[in-house]
């Protein structure tokens, strides 16, 4: 709770401007200058953020500090100014706005995420062209309420006394969430229209947990805030001594609780959260910020660095998972990215770029803790052709005398309808499923998740979801394979009971709430979790079964904070 600060982070205004051949040199010169500065502003955010978060986390810097490094891209800018006759600024702007609105065009949000980063360090160069000054100094303690928040905010900001971030855009798999949770600072993101509700001075309070604003709020408001803060303060103190303890019921039941992660620097935080492992690590960040796709050395190097960190427990590589649009040369659209080419379908179609994967995966394996998962399988033919594939990867690899683990295991996401309908005959093909369950809910509800229109008929409990789930996991086991789950559904406390209930084998979830689940599962005997998945199986609505999972949680958890 506080006094909220608008912050209007000033964008660089770009105009296309014509210049003469005798100004190129000149123009080229903006840039360079520009872009040294720009390193060195960056230089310093990475020492500060490696005082106050370490060198893992403060490692996100250095991704934008290579973007200015890539000669390839300050090359072409370079060049573009000569051929078009150009400005500076403009050129800079149209280059890299390219990547941008490539990677918005993905649906995954992972990809928007990262859209945002490329864009901060466009406007770092603009800014440093045009000269301009940056906000540096706050004057006390204040909740920052603003449109987005970038990872560069964040560790800025985090000079000055900060209570607090609320901002219109943004989500978990943001590295302005990842740093909060570092520092320790309340984020809530996402919250679409809060920069037109809010104004500097106001008394705002947020609630991560609830993911909330609450506005100029009265008493009665604030002293309930005041006693939930109470609890979970309460509540955060138990947890610290679950996050070493296994994940098992009291009769015994083991759930491999993992972690989902999206860089190396992520690791040791899953770590000390109690993670037995890594359950999905996304490996789209290589293709980040590039001309062409990244070598199988690179690859190597990154994947390697995670698997000795994760050691002895596994790590699951999902391959890449983004939709062609970012992978095409030059302008690419889809009408409808959601059901296009992406996931499996872009590697399958692209051998090159999976074979080299494939490869920098299986030479990271010599520790034979390393798992590969392939996404948005929809038929058996497109495991057995990945298969295919995997086999020539490990040729590849005997022909150059590399070593890897021969019997690497693999699995799918089960996100598509058709797979979940074919569970069992996919399940013969693979050593495990993971379930998928966010694009799952969309396409067997036939729902956008971010349309906010039909945002409402997103319902992880809706029968029908609940009812695939449960057939994926008997599919599974039908075929003596472990099922886990990677979706965003995993790492909700109403649902894990459920899940234990229907048989899941492993969650894997956002590091945070790794303890609050690990406290759930050690809690609730596994066989009273069956025949509370039994009752919500026969029930006919998703307010039904809310409504009586979150009773459940009440009763026997009374201390796990739920929202009324």
């Amino acid at each position: 709770m506080g006094t909220a600060y608008l912050y209007s982070k000033h964008v660089p205004h770009i105009e296309m401007k014509t210049i003469a051949e005798s100004d190129v040199e000149a123009e080229q010169q903006r840039v360079r200058t520009a872009n040294a500065r720009s390193e060195k502003e960056l230089q310093k955010i990475l020492a500060f953020a490696e005082q106050k978060l370490g060198s893992q986390s403060a490692k996100i810097f250095e991704a934008q500090i290579m973007i200015l490094n890539d000669t390839i891209l300050m090359g072409s800018i370079e060049k573009r100014i000569a051929k078009e006759l150009k400005n500076a600024e403009y050129i800079v702007g149209d280059e890299i706005n390219k990547y941008k609105r490539m990677m918005l065009a993905s649906p995954d949000e992972y990809m928007h995420e990262r859209a945002r980063d490329v864009e901060d360090v466009m406007h770092r160069i603009v800014r440093n062209i045009q000269d301009q000054k940056l906000f540096s100094r706050l004057e006390g303690a204040s909740i920052i309420v603003s449109e987005s928040l970038l990872a560069t905010d964040t560790v800025i900001f985090s000079r000055n006394q900060i209570l607090g971030y609320a901002a219109d855009l943004g989500g978990v798999t943001s590295h302005a969430a990842i740093l909060s949770r570092s520092l320790r600072i309340p984020a809530v993101l996402g919250l679409r229209n809060v920069t037109k509700n809010v104004r500097t001075g106001d008394s705002v309070a947020i609630d991560g947990y609830a993911g909330t604003i609450a506005i100029n709020p009265n008493a009665q408001t604030i002293e309930q805030l005041e006693k939930k803060a109470e609890r979970l303060k309460a509540f955060e103190e138990q947890l610290t001594a679950f996050a070493p303890l296994v994940a098992d019921t009291p009769d015994h039941k083991h759930i491999e609780l993992s972690a989902n992660i999206e860089v190396p620097e992520e690791v040791d935080y899953a770590r000390a959260q109690g993670a037995a492992g890594i359950g999905l690590y996304r490996t789209e960040g290589t293709l980040l910020a590039r001309q062409g796709d990244p070598s199988e050395e690179e690859q190597y190097e990154e994947y390697k660095k995670v698997a000795e960190a994760t050691f002895p427990h596994p790590v699951i590589f999902r391959t890449f998972d983004i939709g062609g649009d970012k992978l095409a040369p030059g302008e690419y659209h889809e009408e409808n990215p959601f059901l296009g080419w992406r996931g499996i379908r872009v590697s399958l179609d692209r051998p090159e770029m999976f074979l080299t994967q494939l490869r920098a995966l299986l030479r990271a394996s010599t520790k034979k803790n390393v798992r590969i998962m392939f996404p948005m399988i929809a038929k058996v033919s497109e495991v057995r052709r990945a298969k295919e594939f995997l086999k020539l990867a490990k040729n590849e690899l005997k022909a150059r005398g590399l070593h890897f683990d021969a019997r690497i295991k693999i699995g799918v996401m089960i996100e598509v309808p058709s797979a979940a309908i074919m569970a069992e005959e996919i399940a013969a093909e693979v050593d495990f499923l993971s379930i998928g369950s966010n694009d799952l809910i969309q396409y067997l509800l036939a729902v956008d998740r971010d349309n906010a229109a039909v945002a409402p008929l997103y319902q992880q409990f809706n029968p029908a979801v609940l009812r695939t789930i449960k057939a994926v996991i008997d599919a599974g086991h039908r075929k003596n394979i472990w099922v886990g789950m990677c979706g965003e559904m995993g790492g909700d406390p109403i649902a894990t009971i459920l899940l234990v209930g229907m048989g899941i084998d492993e969650l894997s979830v956002v590091p945070t709430v790794l303890p609050e689940i690990k406290k759930i599962i050690r809690t609730i005997k596994y066989k009273d979790a069956v025949r509370i998945a039994d009752k919500v199986l026969t029930l006919h609505t998703e307010d039904e079964i809310r409504e009586y999972l979150a009773s459940v949680i009440k009763k026997q958890l009374p201390d796990i904070p739920l929202e009324d």
